[in-house]
């Protein structure tokens, strides 16, 4: 007899539309990253106005509900009459199709100096991104997959937890091929490892592998009649945002980086929120996904014009990451490329930002629903894994 994992027969709406959302404010990060010419980091508030401190936070969101809901898809998608068996072949696959894909197409797209363009095929230096993580992650996933649905539940929530609580855990006491598996694990580093090659590793696995488990156990929510999960995921959402609060207010655990004080209380709130992304602290993933679990809740039953053009996004996620990437290297090389013949220095500010990443979406919205309703009205194999 087969082990089988039950789940609703249809797509979650909700889920989706969140996703979309989660997407097109992920082109606002890099549309920033492609047309501004900033040489510090939009969260030092040393520097950073605050409109460029919360463009650059409202981004945040993007990685922990990426990550998160890849899980709860996962259950979603791989429990509709799959065995375990079938469930672990498909997450092995497709995630070792998803670092193919980070060491190729998005490697090569993301190569960039200001805005300049410089596609280039390279493998002189690697740039480890949520892609990296979110394979490992479904590939650690497929073994995980046979444990009860509390078990991988518990191992998620401990990697969350528990992590931060080995931060000054120095890569060298491990030697010095130890020292290369922590910095994969737990450390953003920079890695020569022979001449003129280089490996960046932005998104060590830990915790990203317990978000990634944490939203496939999440996923037996929509195993619920509506009502009562929208009143789980508004006490779950509530909750992430409480202990957030309560945690950071003491500076002692939570993020390796204390807030401060910063003379106006607005500036002293964006420190208050300002947690490490690399990797995702406890703060970070609670000021992120607490939220989102609100949003969710509210997007339940919901249905306008709005959520119809976020669902396209949300059902082609793969398909529109790609496509945003190389979107916006030509349209960095289209403009800098006129700034050159007419001999200026581009310079951009927010405003030309928010006006390039509104016309890209604009841009993208078409190839994306065309290709949902291609997934839709076909059934090729090679369909799920873009």
């Amino acid at each position: 007899m087969t082990t089988e994992l039950a789940a609703p027969k249809k797509r979650i709406e909700s889920i989706d539309v969140l996703r979309g959302i989660v997407m097109v404010i992920m082109v606002l990060d890099h549309t920033r990253d492609f047309f501004t010419n900033s040489d510090f980091d939009p969260t030092d508030l040393s520097k950073a106005s605050t409109a460029l401190f919360l463009t650059r936070f409202i981004t945040h969101y993007c990685a922990a509900l990426f990550v998160f809901l890849a899980g709860t898809g996962a259950f979603l998608s791989i429990s509709r009459g799959k065995t375990k068996g079938q469930a672990a072949r498909f997450l092995l696959s497709r995630g070792i199709w998803i670092l193919v894909l980070e060491l190729t197409l998005v490697n090569w797209g993301f190569a960039m100096d200001h805005g300049s363009w410089r596609f280039s095929m390279d493998y002189s230096f690697f740039f480890l991104q949520v892609f990296w993580v979110i394979g490992w992650s479904m590939i650690i996933l497929a073994g995980l997959i046979y444990l009860p649905l509390g078990a991988i539940a518990t191992i998620g929530l401990v990697l969350i937890l528990g992590h931060n609580a080995f931060d000054k855990v120095s890569p060298q006491s491990f030697g010095p091929t130890g020292a290369v598996i922590w910095e994969f694990l737990h450390v953003e580093s920079f890695i020569t490892y022979s001449k003129q090659r280089h490996i960046f590793i932005l998104y060590p696995l830990i915790p990203w592998v317990g978000v990634m488990a944490a939203g496939f156990s999440f996923g037996s929510l929509f195993k619920m009649e509506q009502a009562k999960r929208k009143k789980i995921l508004v006490t779950i959402g509530a909750s992430a945002i409480l202990l957030f609060i309560i945690i950071r207010s003491f500076n002692i655990y939570g993020d390796p980086n204390t807030w401060k004080d910063q003379g106006v209380w607005y500036r002293t709130i964006l420190s208050f929120i300002n947690a490490q992304k690399y990797p995702p602290s406890l703060d970070y993933l609670l000021i992120t996904i607490g939220p989102g679990m609100l949003v969710l809740a509210a997007l339940e039953g919901i249905h306008n014009r709005l959520t119809n053009i976020l669902l396209v996004f949300g059902r082609v996620p793969l398909f529109y990451y790609l496509m945003h990437i190389y979107l916006l290297q030509l349209m960095a090389g289209v403009v800098f490329k006129v700034a050159q013949y007419q001999n200026i220095k581009p310079n951009f500010g927010l405003p030309v930002v928010y006006l390039v990443w509104a016309l890209a979406i604009f841009i993208l919205y078409f190839p994306c629903r065309w290709f949902m309703k291609y997934k839709m009205s076909h059934k090729q194999w090679w369909l799920s894994y873009l």
